[in-house]
């Protein structure tokens, strides 16, 4: 049977496949954004089945087509069963790549559960190597459950998976509270995650969780100051402690600019948060006014 578009009511949809999709809500504004302006620029994809039309790629779109009242959407009506169904939902998201690799897991340990392939037969299947196959089902099968919601939830994403999935279950969830807390990048939890292995002892790995900062911003760079030399007075050692917080908070900005999700902000999250920046430029103009003034190149 040769695939047909149809419009299908939003009431027919069987959204059952979103349990393995992750809620990015920063996507689906982006998504809801292009409808409103321009309607639906591409059909959904599903397949007939008892409870109506599975949603295959374009559970998204389901969303935000009940959030803007349509009643209907433009449905690629595919003829598959079940398997060819999750095995569409890896395909369609391959290029470009929209789906996170936790959701590609949650994919194939479905396949798993359901049809009791082996890793060969999902190969296959998919047209992925094995040894990418295996690292999408270690990724899920290591991950703590309260983590793994948290994901779901888009929280946490697949990349922030990968670097938590190093450490044993129990610990995982301490240390996805300090990411998620800090809004760490993948990068940095990597960083954070080799600390907390690395720690001598229980005592220091919650050391490590209570200021996650000091380790991400790499104390023993030339960044980090020691104000514990005893040559130094009571003013001077608060001095060079606060000259210490100032250059973790700035790095830590400047990581939060660096974001994607800056170029994403709207209208009243701007409103908001730009009179910040301000304040931040005239004090920074200031503070550079003053350092200016310090002969701090006569220093060897």
């Amino acid at each position: 049977m040769k695939p047909v578009i149809e419009e299908i009511p939003l009431s027919e949809f069987d959204l059952s496949l979103a349990r393995m999709r992750v809620m990015n809500l920063a996507r689906i504004e982006q998504i809801e954004r292009s409808m409103h302006l321009h309607g639906q620029l591409q059909p959904v994809v599903a397949r007939l089945c008892e409870q109506g039309y599975q949603i295959i790629d374009g559970i998204k779109r389901c969303y935000v087509a009940n959030d803007l009242f349509m009643k209907t959407l433009q449905c690629l009506v595919m003829d598959v069963d079940e398997a060819q169904a999750r095995v569409l939902m890896l395909s369609y998201n391959r290029t470009p790549q929209t789906m996170e690799s936790w959701e590609e897991a949650l994919v194939l340990k479905d396949l798993v559960e359901r049809y009791d392939v082996s890793q060969r037969e999902l190969s296959k299947m998919t047209g992925y190597s094995r040894s990418w196959v295996s690292r999408r089902l270690g990724l899920v099968s290591k991950i703590d459950e309260e983590v793994a919601s948290q994901i779901k939830m888009g929280v946490l994403s697949g990349s922030h998976a990968r670097a938590l999935m190093r450490l044993p279950r129990g610990n995982q969830a301490e240390v996805a509270r300090a990411i998620h807390s800090w809004r760490f990048t993948s990068r940095q939890s990597d960083c954070l995650v080799d600390a907390y292995l690395e720690a001598e002892d229980e005592a220091h790995q919650r050391r490590i969780l209570a200021n996650p900062e000091r380790v991400i911003f790499k104390p023993g760079s030339e960044h980090e100051l020691d104000f514990c030399d005893a040559r130094l007075s009571p003013y001077a050692e608060d001095l060079i402690k606060t000259m210490s917080y100032v250059i973790q908070a700035v790095q830590m900005l400047l990581t939060r600019l660096k974001d994607q999700r800056f170029g994403r902000l709207d209208e009243i999250e701007r409103e908001i948060i730009y009179p910040g920046f301000k304040v931040i430029k005239d004090d920074m103009t200031q503070l550079a006014g003053i350092i200016g003034k310090i002969p701090i190149d006569t220093v060897q």
